[in-house]
């Protein structure tokens, strides 16, 4: 029996015939993980990357991806896409994205193939945006999360994992930290810190150079601090970052200002 429906029985690569396949509602979903450097990852977060907006272009390049999906896996078939979303999700901690894709279609056949060409356009297309801060960004994972439709019927990934992001946004919602000054809660962390000011700067889009230039302050202590190499902003510094921004200091901070 031939198990694998691109093979005749000799062998040879054939498009699947579906003529003979109802046509239903189906969808899948897929996600990739990029790795990047500290320094990347706080570019991209502050959307200071030198190529622009990162984030934007990623999700048009995995939406034109799944478009084109016909054209790049050369025995799919061309199908109608329904819909096509992208989606994008911070792991602070790993200094690494996770791109999430959704694809849909009224068909004979299914679109798991779309949805994976879109996140691995799209991750493909942040190691292009970040490679002049740095060429090391590993993608280590592409695979399949759901599918549904079709006679196989309904797929769940085992390693699937509920996605955190705010659905049609790349912002990131800012942290909400407690003030250090107001007792009896606890102090913020320095990590608490770091990420409730990349959340300001990603949801004010802040360009990190842009803003260090109008504060008259050294981008580097904005990417020493979001990269950890310093556990916190120079006092004068995070002063004069807020008033360019036209905020306090601890607004910038979530309440949880730290300043040395």
């Amino acid at each position: 029996m031939n198990n694998f429906p691109h093979l005749d029985e000799a062998g040879a690569a054939r498009m699947v015939d579906v003529s003979d396949k109802p046509i239903t509602a189906r969808e899948a979903s897929a996600e990739a993980i990029i790795v990047l450097s500290a320094e990347a990852f706080a570019a991209i977060t502050s959307g200071d990357a030198s190529k622009g907006d990162a984030l934007a272009a990623a999700r048009l390049a995995g939406i034109m991806g799944a478009k084109k999906t016909s054209e790049l896996i050369p025995l799919c078939h061309q199908i109608p896409l329904a819909k096509t979303s992208v989606e994008f999700e911070f792991l602070a901690e790993r200094n690494a994205l996770r791109v999430v894709a959704v694809a849909k279609t009224t068909a004979q056949t299914g679109v798991e193939m779309e949805a994976l060409t879109a996140v691995s356009i799209a991750a493909l297309t942040i190691y292009d945006m970040t490679k002049a801060i740095d060429h090391g960004a590993v993608i280590e994972s592409i695979c399949l999360l759901t599918k549904s439709g079709g006679k196989s019927g309904e797929y769940v990934s085992q390693r699937r994992t509920p996605f955190a992001a705010k659905p049609a946004s790349s912002r990131v919602a800012p942290a909400t930290l407690m003030h250090e000054a107001s007792a009896p809660r606890a102090k913020a962390t320095a990590h608490e810190d770091r990420e409730a000011f990349r959340a300001f700067m990603v949801e004010r889009r802040l360009q990190a150079t842009q803003w260090a230039k109008e504060a008259d302050v050294p981008v580097s202590a904005i990417y020493s601090f979001l990269t950890g190499r310093t556990r916190a902003l120079p006092r004068d510094g995070a002063e004069r970052l807020a008033r360019a921004a036209r905020v306090r200091v601890e607004d910038m901070f979530g309440g949880g200002a730290k300043s040395r």
